[in-house]
C-alpha cells in the first residue's frame, strides 16, 4: 500500500504543484509530498518485519524524518496517530483500519496550532469520518478503504468553499489532492485493482453549487595511511523486533562486547526501538550480521578510510603531525534556510553560524534541520526558517535533538536579516527569541517575480509572463516590466515611518536595473536610505525589504 501511494504521488507531483493558490513557478506541495512519502516507503522497505505495528512505526519515522513543507508535515502527523493506533496489531481489521485513519487526523489537528479548514485536514476528517461510518456496516477492509478515499475525495470537493482563495483561483487545495493520490494508492495496493487518475478541478457549476453548500563524521587528522589498523568507517542503524533474520533477544553489552573484539572507535547506543552503531573495522559485513540477529537493518553506510585519506593534501608536509585538537562546544549555533551565494555571504555577516540550502522550489526536510543541529556542535541554537512553509519542519525539529532550540517566526528572507540584527550572542536563548520575533513587524517584505499564467486575485488581473509585486504574501502589482514592477510594489510599501530600503538582485536580476530603482527612490524618497546587494537567489530578481 505504502509503495504503490509513493508511486502515485510522485507520477502526480507536478499536478499538485500546479494547484498553489498564487500563480508564481514556487508550486512545491506535491514535490514536498512525494519526497514526505518516499522517505516513508524507504524506511518500510528497509523493515524486513511483517509485524503491522512495526512497519507502522517505521512508516511514521520515514515520514517524520523526511517531512518537507507544511503538507509534508501534517502528511507526517496524519500517519504518526495512525501508527500509534496500530503499534500493538499483528494485522489489522476492518475497525482497525477505520479507528486507525479517526486517531491519525485527531493527532494531525494537535500538533497544528491554527487549524485552517479547506486544507489537507479537511481532507484527511472527511476521509476518516467515511471510514468510521463505513465500518458500522462492514468488516471487509476494501470496503472501508473505499470509503475513506471517497470521503476524502468529497473533502477536497468541499476545500474552495471553505477556503476562499481557493475558491477565487478555481482549484481545490493542493495538500488535499495530494493526500486523495495517497489514499488512492493505499487502495490500488490493498485491493490490486488500478485507479483512473481524478485530477479535480472544479467547474464554474461546482464552484456555485459549493459557495451555496453549509459548513557524523569527525575531522580526519594527517596520518599515514599505513597506520590505519581497521579501515572501514561502518554504521548501521537497527530497528529492533521481530523479523526473519532475529533469533537472539537484544543485548547491548553483548552486542557492544562483540564488536570491540572485531574494530575500534566504537559508539554503540540504543533505546527501546532503534539500535545504533559506529566502529572502525576490516569487517563491515560482521558488523551488520550482528545487528541482524537482533532486528531490521534500517540504515547501513560504509567508508573506506584508506581511499579517503589519499585523497587529503597534506599541505603541512614538511612539519611535524600533531594530535588534533577536540573542538569546543560553540555557546550558539544561529542556522538559516537560504537559497543563493550572495544570501549565504550576508547571512554570515550579521552572524549566521550555519545555512542550510533550501526555499521556495525546494523546502528542507524535518530531518535536514535536525542534520544541522546536530553537526554545529553548540550548547544552543535558533533556527530561521525564512519561509512561512518550513516553519513547521523546524519545529517539529525541537522535539528530535537534545540542545535547547528556538524556532525565530521569519516567513521571508527580509524578516530573517532583520531578526539577525536583535540577535544577541550574549544574551540567553528565550531573551533572543522574544527580541527577534518582536522585530520581525518592523520590516516589510517584497518580492518580485514572473506570473506562470492568467488569473485574478483580489480583483487584480494577473496576466502569464508579467511581473508580480508581492508583499507579505499578497501580490499588489502587476506589470510587463520588472523595473516598473518593482518601483510600483515599494511605493505600496512605504510609508512615514520607512528609513531604510534593501534590494537584493537575485540569479535573474541585474545590478543596472536595479540601480534604475534606486534612483526612483531617490528621487521620489530623498530621506530614504537605499542598499543594493547581491543575494543571488533563485525564483525572484528583486527581494526588497522596507525598515
Amino acid at each position: 500500500m505504502v509503495r504503490v501511494a509513493s508511486h502515485r504521488l510522485e507520477k502526480n507531483a507536478k499536478f499538485v504543484n500546479s494547484l498553489n493558490v498564487f500563480p508564481v513557478p514556487d508550486g512545491d506541495t506535491g514535490t514536498n509530498m512525494s519526497l514526505t512519502i518516499q522517505s516513508g516507503f524507504k524506511a518500510v522497505n528497509e523493515s524486513e518485519s511483517d509485524h503491522v505495528g512495526t512497519l507502522g512505526k517505521a512508516l511514521a519515522k520515514g515520514l517524520l524524518m523526511g517531512a518537507r513543507g507544511n503538507s509534508g508535515v501534517i502528511t507526517s502527523q496524519i500517519f504518526r496517530g495512525f501508527s500509534k493506533s496500530i503499534e500493538d496489531k499483528d494485522a489489522l481489521t476492518a475497525m482497525d483500519l477505520a479507528k486507525a485513519f479517526d486517531d491519525g487526523v485527531k493527532t494531525a489537528y494537535k500538533a497544528v496550532m491554527k487549524p485552517v479548514e479547506g486544507t489537507i485536514l479537511t481532507v484527511a476528517r472527511y476521509g476518516a469520518e467515511a471510514g468510521m461510518k463505513q465500518v458500522e456496516s462492514t468488516n471487509d477492509l476494501a470496503e472501508v478503504m473505499k470509503a475513506v478515499v471517497a470521503g476524502s475525495k468529497v473533502g477536497l470537493k468541499k476545500t474552495p468553499s471553505l477556503l476562499p482563495v481557493l475558491k477565487e483561483v478555481g482549484v481545490v487545495d493542493s495538500g488535499g489532492q495530494g493526500l486523495v493520490f495517497i489514499y488512492e494508492g493505499f487502495l490500488e495496493g490493498l485491493t490490486g485493482q488500478t485507479t483512473v487518475d481524478e485530477e479535480y478541478i472544479p467547474d464554474e457549476a461546482d464552484m456555485n453549487e459549493m459557495v451555496n453548500a453549509s459548513h557524523h563524521q569527525s575531522a580526519q587528522g594527517h596520518f599515514n595511511s599505513d597506520d590505519i589498523k581497521n579501515g572501514y568507517c561502518t554504521e548501521m542503524m537497527v530497528k529492533i523486533g521481530k523479523n526473519p533474520t532475529t533469533d537472539e533477544v537484544f543485548d547491548n553489552e553483548k552486542l557492544r562486547s562483540y564488536l570491540d573484539g572485531i574494530g575500534d572507535s566504537l559508539i554503540c547506543v540504543s533505546d527501546d526501538e532503534v539500535i545504533k552503531v559506529h566502529v572502525h573495522t576490516n569487517y563491515p559485513y560482521k558488523v551488520w550480521a550482528a545487528g541482524k540477529k537482533y532486528g531490521a537493518l534500517v540504515k547501513v553506510k560504509i567508508d573506506n578510510m584508506r581511499l579517503q585519506h589519499e585523497t587529503i593534501i597534506d599541505e603541512d608536509e614538511a612539519e611535524p603531525v600533531a594530535e588534533p585538537a577536540a573542538q569546543e562546544p560553540i555557546d550558539y549555533a544561529v542556522i538559516a534556510v537560504s537559497s543563493g551565494e550572495g544570501l549565504t555571504e550576508l547571512f554570515k555577516s550579521l552572524g549566521v553560524t550555519h545555512v542550510i540550502s533550501g526555499g521556495q522550489t525546494m523546502n528542507p526536510s524535518t530531518n535536514d534541520i535536525v542534520d544541522a543541529i546536530n553537526k554545529s556542535n553548540a550548547k544552543r541554537a535558533l533556527v530561521l526558517p525564512n519561509n512561512g512553509n518550513i516553519i513547521m519542519a523546524a519545529k517539529q525539529a525541537v522535539d528530535l535533538v537534545d540542545i535547547p532550540v528556538a524556532i525565530v517566526g521569519s516567513k521571508t528572507i527580509s524578516q530573517g536579516m532583520t531578526a539577525m540584527l536583535s540577535f544577541n550572542p550574549e544574551a540567553e536563548l528565550e531573551e533572543n527569541e522574544e527580541n527577534m520575533e518582536d522585530s520581525l513587524d518592523t520590516v516589510k517584505s517584497g518580492q518580485v517575480t514572473q506570473a506562470i499564467r492568467d488569473t485574478e486575485i483580489d480583483g487584480l488581473k494577473i496576466t502569464k509572463g508579467h511581473y508580480m509585486g508581492i508583499v507579505d504574501g499578497k501580490i499588489l502589482v502587476d506589470e510587463e516590466d520588472v523595473v516598473a514592477t518593482t518601483e510600483k510594489m515599494l511605493d505600496e510599501m512605504i510609508d512615514e515611518d520607512s528609513e531604510v530600503i534593501t534590494i537584493l538582485v537575485g540569479k535573474d536580476g541585474n545590478d543596472a536595473d536595479a540601480q534604475k530603482v534606486a534612483d526612483y527612490l531617490d528621487d521620489k524618497y530623498a530621506d530614504l536610505e537605499t542598499e543594493i546587494h547581491q543575494g543571488d537567489q533563485p525564483v525572484y530578481p528583486y527581494l526588497v525589504s522596507v525598515e
